[in-house]
């Protein structure tokens, strides 16, 4: 059941901590913290747009994610433990619409992100119905200024951006009710994308414990299907680094072709020397400051509104 909260917060739903939750630090990991987000938006009840549905009134449809954004900002765990997740509306375009999420627990916050959805039919993206736009209206947040995040570059649609890979086959257990591998799914492919570099870069590479480095942020965009069954790329540069924490820039491949890109942010850890200075040498130092600029996390999605799925490619079940 939704519980109204103050304006600020949006609609309160409260969550129960999972042991599938928890990292390998007894916390709660940003994939753990990404479920909750989507639990919450799944939970939501969108009465006046469900009615319409119920009657025949709209469809067919999907609903479909096109990008996410999910900070891990402090621990929250251990399992059992209730956080409360707080979903309003940012923006409402023609056909999407995006979803601002904070996590709290014991009075912090402890996490937050966003989600933007569009509704597609066989031809493509549908204009939201009045009603649907009602009942989001009702859960619109107040306007905070933030910037949208620009659309990839064009370079990260291609193989030669990334210096890293990993490859992974998809799982009949990843795909969802519409025979995409769910985005929960993809984001933990980021994440192995990433403990293989680290476990490189710290010089374990299988001979000893792997370093325990996920990232705690990631801005993702779909842009085109992952299925099953297939093999896949995931490719990885290093964007920049400093004394704490290492920027990814990451993006997922088959055939060629890309079909999801990532900004992460990670802890450093403590890499070799050797691998310290190839993945300074491998960062453009003309363009470094550019690119941390549009570092992930100081950015929040929104860019899809009033857009068609031709610019995003349809993807992933909210």
């Amino acid at each position: 059941m939704n519980t109204p909260d103050d304006q600020r917060l949006g609609v309160q739903i409260d969550v129960r901590v999972r042991q599938a939750d928890l990292g390998r630090n007894g916390s709660a990991s940003t994939i753990g913290m990404a479920r909750w987000l989507e639990d919450a938006r799944i939970r939501l009840r969108l009465h006046r747009f469900e009615r319409l549905v119920g009657e025949g009134g709209f469809g067919p449809f999907q609903i479909l994610l096109v990008g996410q954004r999910v900070d891990r900002l402090a621990p929250a765990g251990p399992t059992g433990t209730h956080v409360h997740v707080h979903t309003g509306v940012g923006r409402i375009g023609r056909s999407s619409f995006t979803f601002t999420q904070a996590i709290t627990a014991d009075g912090r916050q402890v996490g937050d992100g966003d989600a933007t959805v569009v509704l597609a039919g066989d031809s493509g993206p549908l204009q939201l119905p009045d009603e649907l736009i009602a009942d989001l209206d009702e859960m619109r947040l107040p306007e905070t200024g933030t910037p949208t995040a620009a659309r990839p570059r064009p370079e990260r649609l291609q193989r030669a951006h990334y210096s890293h890979w990993t490859t992974l086959r998809s799982r009949i257990g990843d795909v969802d009710s519409n025979q995409h591998v769910n985005f929960i799914a993809l984001t933990t492919w980021y994440d192995e994308a990433v403990a293989a570099f680290t476990s490189h870069s710290t010089g374990t590479g299988g001979a000893g414990p792997v370093p325990d480095l996920p990232p705690s942020s990631y801005q993702v965009q779909y842009l085109g299907e992952v299925t099953y069954p297939g093999d896949y790329e995931i490719g990885l540069t290093v964007r920049s680094a400093d004394t704490d924490s290492v920027h990814y820039e990451l993006g997922i491949f088959h055939d060629g072709t890309c079909l999801s890109v990532a900004d992460a942010i990670g802890p450093r850890g403590e890499p070799t020397a050797e691998a310290l200075e190839a993945t300074l040498a491998a960062i453009d130092s003309d363009s470094r400051g550019a690119r941390v600029a549009g570092a992930v996390g100081s950015t929040a999605l929104g860019s899809h509104f009033g857009a068609s799925l031709e610019d995003h490619g349809p993807n992933v079940v909210l």
